[in-house]
């Protein structure tokens, strides 16, 4: 019997004035901002350091959303997804590392409509309707 083992990416959905941020990648897609753990490092500990690495706010870590196994047909490959939902108090603008292509802010109206995972899209709603966000 062979093993099979994937990567692990996690991301958060961050809303801010009931939009929600999402980063355009390399691929064209619209992404939830985040990435791989470091060692050492807790998955809340990474999805609140990759935001602030690729948006520029600092972000509070909440509860998790969804994981699925995603398949990147461009890259030929799975990965593993968790999102988090999180927060921000941050009024800076957006400041988008070089990793992304752009970063927006949307309404959750337009998520369906956009070039994104489902899964993405999954999280987004979800952190929307969550009872926790409201807090």
């Amino acid at each position: 019997m062979s093993v099979t083992h994937f990567p692990v990416s996690v991301k958060g959905v961050v809303i801010r004035d009931e939009l929600v941020l999402l980063l355009r990648n390399e691929r064209n897609e619209w992404e939830l901002p985040g990435g791989k753990i470091d060692l050492g490092e807790t998955p809340e500990e990474c999805v609140a350091r990759e935001i602030t690495e690729e948006a520029g706010w600092p972000v509070k870590t909440g509860p998790i959303l969804d994981s699925w196994l995603y398949y990147i047909f461009a890259a030929d490959r799975h990965v593993f997804i968790v999102t988090y939902g999180c927060t921000t108090t941050s009024r800076a603008p957006l400041q988008i590392s070089h990793e992304h292509k752009e970063g927006a802010m949307f309404r959750r109206e337009e998520i369906d409509a956009l070039n994104m995972p489902e899964g993405y899209k999954r999280s987004v709603h979800a952190w929307f309707s969550h009872p926790e966000r409201a807090r």
